[in-house]
């Protein structure tokens, strides 16, 4: 008989639920796909319910529940972190303390998830048990990898108490070999350039590594003689007197101000040099740590290849720089590397203690079917919600939709593309994607501007036939989960003239032949696409390669700028009416944006997204 185990992540940000069976991942979801709240921290309580309609189960069912860190151990850290700052960190102990005591409280996170498990109504609840943070990264970079052992590096603010831990991996057991423990954090140095230069903490972290090639890293020696102290073996730590996180609610203060020439950035306010080189500065910094760091992992495991979890894991550029050097034959990034993946993580964790077994790795891949873990919505029920609301639709026999759909990409139309079971983590993976033409150098500013609405300087990411990623970029692996950055390959670059452009004028200076998703230093993050991973997005890719000669398309995910990516057909079907989508394609079903009736809603909808 299989066995069940509930995996859930929540109270923080990113909240989810998984559920594997046999130590394999067959249902998992982020909460806020179902809330429409990016980064929702409650309690997953519809993610939960997915999960189990999508096994059609109930509680009772299941053989344990995972919480995805320990309270307790997290609690005394919160608190000596307090009572160290005292007396300046009082405000901070008056606002923190309250949210951690007393039924509801943080301490008491498995009580909560008890009593939110038995609210749903779904049966008895199973006994709950805690791993720990960085222990539930650490299952769910190895054990969903197509490994059978490797060396485990996981990077993020702060679980408990670790920041950075290296495990060796090995069949079902994973043991720990080194960690760093806060304040000493690699996420939270990053964190602190993302709040200095405008944006928001733990959600902005990427839009900084996008910034990063608009500027130079003039201040990347000044980061390792006062900010960081990084030993050879890629160990650190940082000087805590020009962080604020210890006493208080934010990352910087006056010390940091000083050191790099005034205050901070406003939200939304004009970028200036200074942002871009800091952005430069702080990931070059980040490269050179996560480099020494994968050295230490080869040497003390004598393993060759690396799995990858963590907040910093999502760092696809520092993630590129590791496979670039060549420390490692490979590098495997668990697509839900941050906390949303704990849920699964500790799931797997649970599993393998109960004598689950990987098998997977005898079949040289993993085990997370390409990271479509989400819902799925049937023929059937998509014409339901068309029908129901008079929406003009077409649709197509399935042999016909690729090749209508690369035409329409071949036209230059953007397509919303909802299609299978939604992905699990961040990146839209042809599932959720909005797509367009990457030959066309205008498309990066038509997505960004028209339909994304977000800052122009953000990039967009390539997926590409995995059979012809060589012709198009300088990556030696495959990269299914869009967490590899790689130069465009030499062939399809172009010359480039010195323009005098700089910062943001760097966007308009054409760098290769498909324009719309290079960046600026002529990188991009790669998305290998298969016709196992992903059969349908595989079939699209080819239908526009044999029309257009190109294996390449634009994809991004489909969302506007702040809202979580698009689950049902109704978040897809508002999403293209409130943006300048062309086509949308839902399973079997074309829409096109001149056939449908006016859109109109009662108050902007634009005021009710906040900003990410």
């Amino acid at each position: 008989m299989s066995e069940l185990i509930l995996g859930v992540s929540a109270f923080y940000h990113d909240s989810a639920a998984a559920i594997v069976r046999d130590g394999v991942p067959v249902a998992a979801a982020q909460e806020e796909r179902f809330s429409r709240v990016r980064h929702d921290s409650s309690f997953p309580a519809r993610a939960v319910g997915y999960c189990l309609d999508e096994l059609g189960v109930s509680l009772p069912d299941v053989s344990a529940i995972a919480y995805y860190e320990d309270p307790r151990l997290k609690f005394r850290r919160v608190l000596a972190t307090l009572i160290g700052a005292a007396p300046t960190g009082f405000a901070s102990f008056r606002e923190t303390i309250p949210g951690w005591l007393g039924t509801g409280g943080k301490l008491d996170a498995l009580g909560n998830v008890r009593r939110e498990l038995a609210s749903l109504g779904r049966g008895p609840v199973p006994g709950i048990v805690a791993r720990r943070h960085h222990e539930s990264h650490a299952a769910s970079a190895f054990f969903p990898s197509p490994y059978d052992s490797a060396a485990v590096l996981c990077v993020d603010g702060v679980g408990e108490w670790a920041t950075t831990t290296l495990w060796h991996g090995r069949g079902t057991e994973l043991t720990s070999l080194a960690e760093i423990r806060f304040p000493h954090s690699l996420g939270l140095l990053y964190s602190a350039f993302t709040y200095f230069c405008g944006f928001k903490v733990d959600s902005g972290e990427y839009k900084l590594m996008g910034l990063a090639p608009y500027g130079e890293p003039r201040f990347a020696e000044l980061i390792l003689e006062r900010l960081i102290d990084v030993k050879p073996d890629g160990s650190f730590r940082l000087n805590m007197g020009y962080f604020a996180y210890l006493r208080g609610q934010v990352m910087t203060g006056r010390a940091f101000e000083k050191l790099f020439g005034g205050p901070r950035r406003t939200a939304e306010g004009p970028l200036t040099q200074r942002e871009f080189d800091l952005a430069a500065s702080v990931q070059k910094v980040t490269e050179e740590v996560m480099l020494r760091l994968a050295r230490t992992a080869r040497d003390r495991t004598g393993e060759s290849v690396l799995c990858l979890a963590g907040g910093v894991a999502l760092n696809c550029v520092a993630n590129g720089k590791i496979v670039e050097s060549g420390i490692f034959d490979e590098v495997w990034v668990q697509p839900a590397a941050g906390d949303a993946g704990g849920a699964l993580g500790a799931a797997l964790a649970v599993a393998m203690t109960n004598g689950a077994r990987r098998e997977h790795t005898g079949r040289g891949r993993d085990a997370m079917s390409g990271a479509l873990l989400g819902p799925s919505f049937t023929s059937a029920q998509i014409a339901a919600y068309l029908d129901g609301r008079q929406i003009p639709h077409q649709r197509l026999e399935p042999g016909d939709l690729p090749g209508a759909v690369a035409a329409e990409l071949a036209s230059g139309r953007i397509v919303g593309w909802f299609q299978d079971r939604m992905e699990f983590g961040p990146r839209a993976l042809g599932a959720r994607s909005i797509l367009g033409d990457a030959r066309d150098p205008s498309m990066r500013s038509a997505m960004n501007l028209k339909i994304k609405f977000r800052e122009s300087f953000r990039p967009f990411a390539p997926a590409v036939l995995a059979s012809e990623v060589k012709d198009y970029f300088d990556l030696g692996q495959e990269s299914p989960y869009m967490l590899l950055v790689a130069q465009v390959a030499a062939a399809r670059q172009v010359p480039v003239t010195d323009t005098g452009a700089t910062g943001i004028d760097l966007l308009r200076v054409p760098r290769s032949t498909i324009p719309a998703v290079t960046h600026v230093d002529g990188s991009a993050r790669v998305q290998t696409v298969t016709a196992d991973g992903n059969p349908g997005f595989h079939a699209l890719l080819t239908a526009f390669r044999e029309r257009t000669g190109c294996p390449v398309l634009v994809n991004t995910s489909f969302n506007v700028r702040g809202e979580p990516i698009v689950n049902s057909p109704h978040d897809a079907y508002t999403c293209f009416m409130r943006t300048n989508i062309d086509t949308l394609v839902m399973g079997d079903f074309v829409l096109h944006k001149s056939e449908q009736p006016p859109w109109s809603e009662e108050s902007d909808w634009r005021s009710e997204i906040p900003l990410d």
